[in-house]
């Protein structure tokens, strides 16, 4: 038996482009033990992912090479074994879930055929394999898994597939279960369900975890231990509270410093009309009321936060007021005239002052289009705005308020990471100089410090241009740095609205305060605390959740 389950010595990867060699990993070494979980800390670009695909053996090849090290599972070198033999480990002794599931599981197999495969392909036989499958999503709090094996990944909630995900991994009982970003997209509750459900199920199997993440929060609730990665290399490693505590690295202080929900809260100071009254909005989708009578004002220069979990009409009720979609009653007034009368043309002209960063960038920005296209459009469409002379110098401005660089200009959307390519989407929005953007998660995917640069900079304009925002969001500790006000919203219901001091410290509601409970916090002994506090249910403002995800 080795020393340990799994140990990276000295591993080094690099890709090789038009632009040159790119070392992704350098040099790095670490080791995890059975029962151990160790997460992979880092920002877009440090090499985090990259070396976890090492393991899996899923770097494209070329354009990347393994220039040296090796990849030991119980002392055995993955990367000189025989690639039948590495098939045969992959599934069943290593297992890998996604940060994007519906990105990961194919649309046109229902999930219990997906399930299964990952059995078959194994040599079980295909009744075991439906039997097993039909465990594994009871197992992991799918509702009724007789039915749920016959549907389709995008018949399920963005939670739910990541249970699917999860299911499918522990399909052979792995020894490893590499989880790469696996909650970055979810509403707080679900994903403190989902951190649990893997804590649970590794108690019951013995196995180890190897979390890629670059969220603190999901660091000090999960892990043992902790590498820190910059650029390639590892540069701090220890148990996860005495890195927390005890940082020594420059950059590892950054990224600890840069955590959200430590600054002081906004008290809201405008006066006179709102910028935007809206009134008993409806939406209706067939039979479904996804908005039932939403209603609130909006300042000039103020930010109102809109959070709840999925399905509660947070992007429903921001696609409406855009007018992406129709509504089904109410008004809207902007400046007072109503968005729901205004007739095409007058729509077109307003929509310069009214802009929307989406939360699935992949999906919003236009594959076909460089960076220097994606931005500058906006001024194709107005072309009063800016003399065509001066696009470059703004577009580089522009990329270099969002933490992006003038070099990007010529690449595609596919060649960034995901949270490149959200700060893309906000320099977009930033193009019009609007007076109202509408946020849908749109720091969700960014790193700890990128993302405490776009709420900087976002803060900023809102002070300097008095640009109001609509920021829908899930990381509550954002909320309460960003935003003056917080709407709470519960299946198409505000079900509490007030001042982020009210919201954060006075919570009148039990869905409030299960929200709040289940918000991670950076420091390991907070997280610790709350984390107990939230399994016994012994703390009034930390109800049980409710497994309905």
């Amino acid at each position: 038996m080795a020393d340990h389950l799994l140990e990276v010595r000295n591993l080094s990867v690099e890709f090789h482009t038009v632009n040159g060699v790119v070392h992704a990993v350098r040099d790095i070494s670490y080791h995890l033990d059975r029962s151990e979980t160790l997460a992979i800390l880092g920002e877009s670009g440090s090499g985090k992912s990259v070396s976890s695909s090492a393991i899996m053996n899923l770097i494209d090849m070329p354009p990347g090479r393994i220039t040296s090290g090796e990849i030991l599972l119980d002392g055995e070198d993955l990367l000189t074994m025989p690639a039948e033999q590495r098939r045969r480990v992959n599934g069943s002794r290593i297992a890998m879930i996604f940060q994007d599931p519906l990105s990961h599981l194919n649309p046109v197999y229902t999930v219990g055929w997906q399930i299964c495969e990952a059995m078959t392909t194994h040599g079980m036989a295909s009744d075991g394999a439906r039997s097993e499958a039909l465990r594994l999503l009871g197992r992991v709090g799918i509702p009724d898994p007789e039915n749920a094996m016959d549907k389709y990944p995008h018949e399920f909630s963005g939670g739910q597939r990541q249970r699917v995900m999860i299911a499918m991994a522990l399909a052979l009982k792995p020894d490893l279960l590499i989880a790469d970003e696996p909650t970055t997209a979810l509403d707080v509750t679900v994903q403190a369900e989902v951190l649990a459900l893997l804590k649970e199920l590794q108690q019951e199997t013995g196995m180890a975890v190897l979390i890629i993440t670059h969220d603190l929060g999901v660091v000090a609730d999960i892990a043992d231990r902790v590498v820190v990665m910059e650029k390639g290399v590892l540069v701090e490693g220890g148990t996860v509270r005495d890195v927390y505590k005890n940082a020594r690295h420059p950059y590892t202080k950054k990224l600890i410093a840069a955590a959200p929900g430590k600054g002081n809260m906004h008290e809201p100071i405008a006066v006179g009309e709102p910028l935007l009254a809206v009134k008993d909005v409806r939406k209706f989708y067939g039979a479904f009321e996804a908005l039932k009578g939403v209603s609130f004002n909006l300042m000039a220069g103020e930010t109102m936060a809109v959070v709840g979990e999925s399905g509660s009409g947070k992007s429903t009720l921001a696609r409406v007021l855009l007018r992406l979609e129709e509504p089904d009653g109410g008004s809207a007034q902007w400046k007072g005239k109503d968005l729901f009368q205004m007739p095409p043309g007058e729509l077109y002209k307003l929509r310069r002052d009214l802009q929307m960063v989406f939360q699935d960038p992949t999906q919003s920005l236009n594959p076909r289009m460089t960076v220097y296209q994606l931005v500058s459009e906006a001024w194709v469409i107005h072309p009063d705005i800016l003399p065509k002379a001066k696009w470059r110098e703004r577009v580089a401005e522009l990329l270099d308020q969002v933490g992006l660089s003038q070099e990007h200009m010529s690449r595609y959307p596919h060649q960034f990471s995901g949270g490149q390519r959200q700060r893309i989407a906000i320099a977009r929005a930033l193009a019009l100089e609007p007076q109202l953007i509408i946020c849908d998660e749109a720091v969700s995917a960014l790193d700890v410090s990128v993302q405490a640069q776009v709420i900087e900079l976002l803060d900023r304009l809102r002070r300097d241009m008095g640009i109001a925002f609509i920021f829908i969001a899930h990381d509550l500790p954002v909320v309460r740095d960003f935003a003056d006000h917080v709407m709470v919203m519960e299946k198409g219901d505000i079900v509490e609205l007030g001042t982020v001091r009210q919201v954060f410290d006075n919570p009148r509601e039990d869905y409030t305060r299960a929200l709040l409970g289940a918000s991670l916090d950076p420091d390991p002994d907070v997280q610790s605390a709350r984390r107990k506090a939230r399994q016994a249910g012994l703390a009034a403002t930390v109800p049980p959740l409710k497994r309905s995800f």
